[in-house]
């Protein structure tokens, strides 16, 4: 057995028991934005869309998406962030359609009672509206979906992974669009975190959860 498949097999499966009623889904940023003609377009959000639809409509009143919004200008960015935007200013809010920002289309239906929740970073739990609604669900548990493996999903597992939250992330219905990337993030970077983050793909996920 090669020594990436050691290290992930630490981290797979659920080790920490049966997942409870207090689960939570949390779907990163599968948006038009990030699937459609911009410069952060990428093939992998339609790959993963149907497996993330079949999760969503397990349990839609349980599942919180997020959207990542782009501000409008430059200057409304804080920092560092500024610099980010200028060499991404092809994807600021005053220069594309703002229905890009929403949700894919087969997505859409499952809201309400599915909830989004806007952030303007990576991680979730920079948006007050996001602990807000995971402490209205009283969640312990937090599923993810989404993209991508290892910007967004990975900021925001690492924060609910620093806030006690049981955090297991859906293999095949997570994704990148640096391949490279995502493979370092489920080889190397979450398997890092054996006592606190679980990895299981989506069958094993429908099969555990009943919510």
């Amino acid at each position: 057995m090669s020594d990436t498949l050691e290290t992930r097999n630490a981290i797979t499966g659920l080790r920490f028991g049966a997942i409870g009623k207090r689960a939570v889904h949390v779907c990163i940023d599968m948006q038009r934005l990030f699937a459609e003609e911009t410069e952060w377009a990428a093939p992998v959000v339609h790959a993963i869309e149907p497996t993330v639809r079949r999760i969503v409509a397990h349990a839609p009143h349980l599942t919180l998406f997020t959207r990542f919004l782009t501000p409008e200008h430059v200057e409304d960015a804080k920092g560092q962030w500024q610099i980010y935007y200028r060499h991404w200013k092809s994807v600021l809010a005053s220069n594309i359609d703002h229905d890009l920002l929403d949700l894919l289309p087969p997505l859409r239906p499952f809201v309400p009672p599915a909830r989004v929740i806007d952030k303007y970073v990576h991680s979730a739990f920079e948006a007050q509206a996001f602990q807000d609604a995971l402490d209205e669900l009283s969640a312990d548990t937090i599923i993810f979906t989404g993209v991508e493996t290892d910007v967004c999903v990975l900021a925001t597992a690492l924060t609910a992974v620093d806030r006690g939250y049981r955090t297991i992330l859906v293999s095949d219905a997570i994704a990148s669009s640096n391949k490279a990337s995502h493979a370092a993030a489920l080889d190397g970077i979450y398997p890092r975190f054996d006592q606190q983050v679980e990895l299981i793909d989506t069958d094993t996920l429908l099969k555990a959860w009943s919510p």
